[in-house]
């Protein structure tokens, strides 16, 4: 009895073994179909596909690939595709399409807003805006696309162009489809700027300070500003950088100019300090202000710094201290005043070169419609005079009101 029973017990290990040997070896053969399967889906052609479902019929991915290569049988391979998996938005999207070129429009839309049933990205509802844009829906397609722009993708520039198409009104837009989302403002103040809308821009613009990043967004912030600087738009300009230093995205000042001794790097904004550097001119901002090395290979006619300010009308005076070496009088450096997107100075300084510390005035007025002006500290070489070699140190500048006379 003992004999047998032992016989028994190893006929049984041996069996269990065996058994285990056999599913391990069907799952190796099920694993190398699907890895065969998957190579061929990937290999992208018609036949290819259709070799990868013969390994893998039940490869729902594989029918909605088809179905893209094959128009013919497109219809079935969906249907298929969805049967196998009913959560397939991009099956019941495209076989929504299908019908709707086919003018199947209740089919179409019954498959479109499936697909967003079970699947809430925003393909789907971007899909949808699009049918009610092509149908003339304008509630439905409004719906649709607020309802993509509450689920942004990193770029949503095609869904503001459709709502363009139907209103190209900035203020329209904004109040049916944007809400105080970062990653939606940016991308609505960048397509304001593509279109040339710099002054819609501010609205988003505010919203993007309180609600974005300074490190992501205050750069693309300047340029708004300095298109508004451009355009001669003192108000929105103003009230864009006003907020920008009240919500602590930079440091300036509350005087005009901003960064009036050069004690701080000049910020990217035309708000601050631009200090061109080139052939035979560098400048630099430092503990004593801001120095500038002529070599004597510098432009006959260019600019050390400038600035954008914006003052209210009125008459006012500039005042700066500097000291010169090397730099002989009437050779061509002085302060410029002229209005944004003019070549012509309203007012201008004296020519700077003193040895010792010095200082110049200059009155001017600013207009009503012309609050925006450029301050530039210029070289315009004289006739007469050789280029500059020497250095020029500008130790503050300030612009304050004119006393009544």
């Amino acid at each position: 009895m003992g004999f047998f029973r032992m016989r028994i017990q190893l006929l049984f290990r041996v069996g269990i073994r065996t058994l285990v040997v056999v599913a391990c070896l069907l799952g190796a053969w099920e694993s190398t179909k699907i890895l065969r399967s998957d190579r061929l889906y990937w290999q992208g052609s018609e036949e290819s596909i259709r070799s990868a479902i013969r390994l893998e019929p039940d490869c729902w991915w594989c029918y909605t690939q088809l179905a893209r290569l094959d128009d013919k049988d497109a219809d079935g391979l969906l249907q298929t595709s969805l049967r196998f998996n009913p959560y397939n938005s991009d099956a019941a999207i495209d076989l929504g399409l299908r019908y709707e070129a086919r003018g199947d429009l209740a089919r179409a839309e019954k498959l479109l807003l499936q697909a967003y049933e079970v699947d809430q990205t925003y393909a789907p509802r971007w899909t949808l805006a699009n049918f009610y844009f092509r149908r003339g829906n304008w509630p439905a397609f409004w719906l649709w696309a607020r309802r993509a722009a509450e689920m942004p993708i990193d770029n949503i520039g095609a869904l503001f162009e459709l709502c363009w198409r139907v209103t190209p009104d900035p203020g329209t837009v904004e109040a049916r489809i944007i809400e105080n989302n970062p990653t939606v403002l940016r991308q609505y103040v960048d397509f304001l700027m593509s279109k040339d809308q710099g002054k819609s821009a501010l609205s988003p613009a505010l919203d993007l300070v309180h609600s974005g990043s300074p490190d992501i967004d205050r750069e693309r912030l300047f340029r708004v500003t300095d298109r508004m600087i451009a355009e001669d738009d003192a108000p929105r300009a103003n009230a864009l950088w006003r907020e920008l230093i009240r919500e602590r995205w930079v440091v300036a000042d509350s005087s005009f100019p901003n960064n009036p001794k050069f004690a701080r790097e000049p910020l990217p904004i035309r708000f601050d300090w631009f200090l061109p550097s080139g052939n035979g001119l560098h400048s630099w901002p430092g503990p004593s202000g801001l120095v500038t090395e002529f070599t004597g290979e510098e432009p006959e006619d260019g600019v050390i710094a400038e600035q954008a300010i914006s003052l209210q009308p009125g008459s006012y005076v500039l005042e700066s201290s500097y000291h010169t070496q090397d730099i002989a009088a009437n050779t061509g450096v002085r302060w410029e005043i002229a209005q944004i997107g003019s070549d012509t100075a309203l007012a201008g300084s004296s020519f700077l070169s003193s040895n010792g510390m010095a200082k110049v005035a200059v009155p001017f007025s600013v207009e009503a419609d012309h609050q925006l002006l450029r301050l530039s500290l210029v070289y315009r070489r004289q006739i007469g005079t050789s280029r500059i070699s020497g250095t020029l140190t500008v130790s503050s500048i300030r612009i304050g009101t004119s006393p009544s006379k």
